[in-house]
């Protein structure tokens, strides 16, 4: 993960963990049309996302993801 976007990825991580969050309130705060920003685009691409979309449309870190918050909070790399 480079720096910038690995960083943002725990944050996005982090925001998407601390409450339920919609699939519209997750894209509405961090949907890009900038290649070099696709936080979101990259984390569901890199499996660290879930979402059902027949369900109540809401997005959880997956299993992926919730272990890479974990390992990186163990070391203690916090996201911004």
């Amino acid at each position: 993960m480079e720096d910038t976007n690995g960083a943002l990825t725990l944050q996005l991580l982090e925001w998407i963990s601390s409450r339920p969050r919609t699939y519209a309130e997750v894209l509405d705060a961090w949907r890009t049309t900038c290649p070099r920003l696709s936080i979101w685009e990259d984390a569901c691409i890199d499996g660290l996302i879930d979402f059902d979309p027949d369900g109540e449309r809401i997005v959880t870190p997956s299993a992926k993801g919730r272990a890479l918050l974990a390992s990186r909070q163990r070391v203690g790399i916090a996201a911004p």
